[in-house]
């Protein structure tokens, strides 16, 4: 009895970890030592972070997560990132991650600010990537947090685009986001995989997350590497306004980068990166 009970036991434990894997995000663990979570910007994948990985893993535990819906992860429904968040705070703790660091991207970032906002002893330090707690106010004019619907024209227009104009229009942002060609080929390629709905649905998500008054729940340190392109003042006061709850924030501008600093500055975000570790 007592055999047969222990072979259910663990038969559930597996079959447990095999759903939580295929959920909202896979991960790629490297390395050992203090855990750094890794979150990518929207569209990307996990491997925005190779370069940086490579160096930091001899001393760190490096998480690195894609999230449902982009590179080779399934989608997950509606809606997205809620879902995300608690399942990367059920990540920590079923992994017993001792208050492992925060480093996001883009949405990887705002996701972090959420993170900590939530549990604010469960994570050591936030370290975000040219990222915002509300890029909402920062595509909408006199954004007063209103949410905004799945079903929308514009929605509607970009699930029924063919894959040829979807490209094109991924090739555009990737040129926008980051000055490095080559790059933008990678990035573009990150966003050509990603699934539709997600695409469409998951940046609406992103849209609805307005973490402005949240983020005065933060306890731990919170470090930014901007981009400053197209301008710096431009730059100093958007993070101004929307960092205003949360004043102890340290924010280092990169000069002559885009959004993607990490390739834009290379060598300026792995140093200003492993001095805020």
């Amino acid at each position: 009895m007592k055999k047969r009970f222990l072979i259910s036991f663990v038969l559930g434990c597996l079959c447990s970890l095999t759903t939580f894997a295929q959920t909202s995000f896979s991960v790629t663990v490297t390395g050992k030592g203090k855990p750094i979570l890794f979150f990518p910007g929207f569209g990307c994948t996990g491997t925005l972070w190779d370069d940086t990985v490579k160096t930091l893993s001899n001393h760190y535990e490096c998480h690195v997560f894609t999230f449902a819906g982009f590179g080779k992860v399934p989608a997950i429904p509606m809606p997205w990132l809620e879902t995300i968040k608690t399942d990367v705070l059920a990540y920590v703790q079923q992994n017993n991650l001792s208050r492992p660091l925060l480093v996001g991207h883009s949405l990887g970032g705002t996701l972090s600010l959420a993170l900590a906002a939530a549990e604010p002893t469960r994570f050591e330090k936030a370290i975000l990537i040219d990222a915002l707690p509300c890029t909402a106010a920062l595509m909408i004019p006199n954004y007063k947090g209103e949410r905004l619907s799945y079903d929308n024209p514009q929605s509607l227009q970009m699930l029924q685009m063919s894959t040829t104009a979807f490209e094109a229009m991924n090739a555009q942002t990737a040129a926008f986001m980051c000055r490095n060609p080559e790059k933008q080929k990678e990035i573009t390629a990150m966003l050509n995989q990603s699934d539709r709905k997600t695409y469409v649905y998951g940046y609406i998500d992103m849209l609805n997350w307005d973490l402005r008054e949240e983020i005065a729940k933060i306890k731990i340190p919170v470090v930014i590497l901007a981009a400053t392109l197209p301008s710096l003042d431009v730059v100093k006061k958007t993070y101004s306004e929307q960092f205003r709850n949360l004043p102890t924030v340290t924010i280092h501008y990169a000069e002559n980068a885009a959004h993607f600093v990490m390739y834009d500055q290379p060598e300026w975000y792995m140093k200003q990166l492993q001095s805020a570790l």
